[in-house]
């Protein structure tokens, strides 16, 4: 590449010594613009009579890598402009001259972004004569506007830290602080950063107090941002500790207290569900009226047959009775209440001498009347 390099300054050199084309700009070939801006690249030429060929002007914007091409970004060709070469500067570069063969191949680029930073060529050609100019474009984004606020706490005896950043801007980016209130004087203790974007006041007085104002600028703008700064008394550490140590124990005598009363209602149930079920095994199961309907039937029916039985046969009843009794109400009453049993066996004689009377039954047919 350098050979290659030498090689086309040496042809331009001859060209320049035999023929009379010339580029006759002056301006600077360093160019430095904020994005949004809008930028005029000059590329004056004059030609000689010799120079008898078309004329052809052409702007490249060179590859920063040698492994890539040069990009055209606008031509002027057979007394044409061609403009829309490059996608990214379709409708933002145009020739300031509306006929650039008149000795003025300059251009404008407008709405700058940031990708437009690079070197720029204007090459133009009239055979047998050809000359060249090369410009570096450097595109920056100036500072947006900064953000300030304090960092620790703003207390006497304390260290605060005043911070500005602004999030956008091309670098070297510069910040400086300065006091707008009182005496305007920064304190004392105050000490910037390697960056100036850190104010650090050291052990701040109530001195320190005010309003501060922090400019963010680089070589295409500025921008300022403002804070009140004002530094209180410590507070008292030990009321803070105190009440800190009350709360705790309010707090624990609160969740103690309420796990009281959980427990003591949970207990409270357990004894009530307790007795409940206490009081339902000793309550007796309710009466039954068909039941003592008929023990009643049940009772009747057996004195009308003891009634009506001769002494003779009163040992065959008893022992019957102990089979066929219906269950009554009267054998759920507990033993104390219950009737005292009959013997098993007791003679004729024995209810003649207990006192017992015979009674003469009469004679009964199959159907139950009476003879």
């Amino acid at each position: 590449m350098e050979l290659k390099s030498f090689i086309m300054s040496l042809i331009l050199l001859l060209a320049s010594t035999t023929y009379g084309l010339e580029i006759t700009s002056t301006g600077p070939t360093s160019i430095e613009k904020a994005s949004g801006e809008t930028v005029k690249m000059d590329c004056q030429f004059t030609l000689a009579p010799e120079d008898s060929g078309p004329l052809d002007i052409e702007w490249n914007l060179l590859a920063s890598d040698n492994q890539k091409e040069d990009e055209v970004i606008i031509m002027y060709s057979g007394d044409r402009a061609y403009e829309d070469y490059r996608p990214a500067m379709k409708g933002r570069v145009h020739f300031n001259s509306a006929d650039p063969k008149n000795g003025d191949a300059s251009i404008s680029l407008t709405s700058l972004q940031s990708s437009d930073t690079g070197t720029y060529e204007c090459k133009v050609k009239k055979a047998p004569g050809i000359r060249s100019r090369k410009m570096l474009l450097t595109v920056m984004v100036k500072p947006s506007k900064p953000s300030c606020y304090t960092v620790g706490p703003s207390y006497e005896g304390k260290d605060v830290q005043l911070k500005c950043v602004s999030a956008e801007g091309t670098n070297p980016m510069q910040y400086t602080w300065e006091k707008t209130s009182d005496s305007k004087v920064l304190p004392p203790t105050a000490v910037l950063d390697s960056t100036g974007s850190t104010l650090s006041v050291r052990n701040a007085s109530a001195s320190a107090s005010g309003t501060y104002r922090c400019t963010a600028k680089n070589r295409v703008g500025m921008e300022q941002c403002s804070l009140d700064l004002r530094i209180t008394p410590s507070p008292n550490r030990a009321g803070v500790i105190a009440g800190a140590v009350i709360g705790v124990l309010l707090a624990l005598l609160l969740i103690a207290l309420i796990l009281f009363c959980c427990c003591r209602a949970r207990n409270k149930k357990k004894y009530e569900k307790e007795m409940s079920y206490e009081i339902r095994e000793d309550v007796p199961p309710p009466k039954s009226r068909v039941s003592t309907a008929r023990s009643f039937t049940s009772v009747g029916s057996q004195r009308s047959s003891v009634g009506s039985m001769s002494p003779s046969n009163l040992h065959e009843y008893t022992l019957k009775t102990q089979y066929d009794k219906i269950p009554s109400e009267e054998y759920e009453h507990p033993p104390s209440h219950a009737p005292a049993p009959l013997p098993a066996r007791m003679a004729g004689p024995n209810l003649s001498r207990m006192g017992a009377v015979p009674v003469m039954v009469p004679a009964q047919n199959r159907d139950g009347s009476i003879v």
